[in-house]
């Protein structure tokens, strides 16, 4: 006899066998045993959630001489017809073929016809959102009010795609993508009944991969079983038959990515590649593991909703400690981005590499949250810098491990501030007229951040520096960037510059909240 894949072996012959649509089958259940069984069902759902399984069930139970709490007996001569496949009384359409006027003309000629045998004539369309206009137009009345002896059911993945005359003329049900836990109970009772040793963790990812079809779960589990015949199934074989990743690799991409380590990044994706693993979902993983970051950070009660082992649990908490929200957001977003772009890729590998480069050196990029995250690496080297600094001020750090720690070179010994006089008008006019040959003298990051400051005067001849940005307003507002521009500013003019930071608010324009110093032609002379 030839073998008979999972998904078609293991079908459920009664209503008590359908795994995660219990709203659907106690319908159901309680239509037959009151006698009570619609004329028109429509039945919609994503893939493999059992929409063809129970409209076989219905039309075995409709038909069956003893029924059994509203299932099928599965011992009557209608029900082993109709479950050998032989019987007049269950005609299986494939709309996606079969989709013109004339073949729906044909279903309505043999309508006329009564079942010789059984109770009721069963007609599954199934992709029935296949159909043409005309056909659906054909379809209609007879749909509408068909003789007292015919169902019909139509089964689609793409409810949206039928005319609002035929939902209304149908009972609808909608399928629900099935659940992890339900999957894999399911599974266990497959490999099971088959004698098949399988890790409770490798039957967790065969349902993850799944997603929510029970159909493709077994589709998954029977090639696992097929490549690994005769040994134990493992979670690491699992990896490597669906070509997936450990949750511990994604672990170590995002370290790398968030320290702005491409070197690190590049070579895992390399031995990712030359594990042979298929990088669509790797990419895939990868944004469901970002978002996993996302929730524990979000909360602290997300064991349910992540559904991960309580080891990863552990590592996942700790590293969405040490990150920030708005880069795992940015992360998300790039990742999704990408994931869109590498389906139909033929470079897979090269447009991974770009993304991972952009990433890890945002200074690349445009984009506000390539921005922000600049300023997050930043912050964290001027935090790195301060706390040597005083190390070394306090003793506690020797000057020779000093060079190399800050960027620019060794560390100086702090000069003592001069007192100096307080600059007039005249001291800000000189500012505002030179200052773009002031931020060619500044180094970066700061000549990067100020030149799209704009300048105005506040109130007592005070230097207004004005940013679009709200983070760069608080970074230059107080701390070690605020006396790094203070300094710059003294030395500029050798007198001491008051200023402050304002943010421009995005629905407030520039010119109408503040005096635009920078459009003004002061006529400045200066000698050499």
């Amino acid at each position: 006899m030839s073998y008979v894949a999972l998904y078609r072996k293991f079908r459920p012959p009664v209503f008590e066998d359908v795994k995660g649509q219990d709203h659907i089958v106690t319908t159901l259940k309680n239509q037959i045993k009151s006698d009570r069984v619609g004329h028109a069902y429509l039945f919609c759902g994503t893939r493999g959630t059992g929409k063809t399984s129970v409209a076989k069930i219905l039309a075995r139970a409709v038909n069956c001489e003893n029924p059994v709490d509203g299932s099928p007996c599965g011992e009557c001569a209608m029900c082993k017809e109709i479950a050998a496949g032989n019987s007049m009384n269950v005609i299986e359409i494939d709309a996606a073929s079969n989709n013109g006027v004339d073949n729906v003309r044909e279903i309505i000629d043999e309508v006329s016809y009564s079942p010789t045998r059984g109770k009721k004539k069963v007609y599954i369309i199934d992709e029935v959102h296949m159909l043409s206009t005309g056909a659906f137009n054909a379809l209609l009345k007879t749909l509408e009010e068909p003789p007292s002896y015919v169902i019909f059911i139509l089964a689609t993945t793409e409810v949206q795609k039928l005319p609002i005359t035929i939902l209304s003329r149908c009972q609808r049900y909608d399928f629900h993508r099935i659940t992890i836990d339900t999957i894999e109970a399911r599974l266990r009772e497959v490999v099971d009944a088959e004698g098949i040793k399988v890790e409770e963790k490798a039957l967790r990812y065969v349902a993850k991969a799944a997603d929510g079809s029970m159909r493709d779960s077994l589709s998954l589990l029977d090639q696992c079983i097929a490549f690994n015949y005769g040994e134990e199934l493992t979670y690491d074989k699992v990896l490597g038959v669906l070509g997936a990743v450990d949750t511990e690799v994604f672990n170590r991409l995002f370290s790398a990515l968030y320290k702005q380590d491409v070197n690190a990044a590049l070579t895992l994706l390399s031995d990712i590649v030359i594990q042979g693993r298929e990088l669509s979902q790797f990419v895939n993983d990868f944004v469901w593991y970002l978002r996993n970051l996302m929730l524990v950070q979000a909360s602290d009660q997300m064991e349910d909703v992540i559904d991960i082992s309580t080891d990863n649990l552990a590592s996942l908490k700790e590293q969405a400690s040490q990150a920030d929200t708005e880069t795992i957001l940015r992360y998300i977003r790039i990742f999704s981005e990408l994931s869109s772009q590498i389906r139909y890729a033929s470079q897979k590998r090269i447009l991974i590499e770009i993304t991972l480069i952009k990433v890890c050196k945002p200074q690349m990029e445009n984009a506000e949250g390539a921005f922000e995250d600049r300023l997050r690496i930043l912050e964290q080297h001027d935090e790195e810098n301060s706390k040597l600094l005083k190390g070394i001020q306090s003793g506690q750090v020797a000057v020779s491990a000093a060079p190399g720690a800050f960027q620019g070179g060794a560390v100086r010994a702090p000069k003592e501030k001069k007192t100096l006089d307080r600059a007039v008008p005249d001291d800000i006019k000189r500012i505002v007229s030179e200052w773009p040959r002031l931020l060619m003298r500044m180094e970066n990051p700061m000549k990067t951040y100020l030149q799209r400051a704009k300048l105005s005067l506040g109130n007592g001849d005070i230097l207004q520096i004005v940013f679009e940005n709200r983070q760069l307003t608080e970074k230059y507002s107080k701390g070690d960037s605020f006396e790094e521009l203070q300094t710059f500013l003294d030395d500029a003019i050798g007198k001491h510059v008051e200023f402050e930071t304002r943010y421009l608010e995005p629905q407030q324009v520039f010119e109408e909240n503040y005096v635009n110093l920078q459009a003004i032609n002061f006529d400045i002379v200066t000698e050499e």
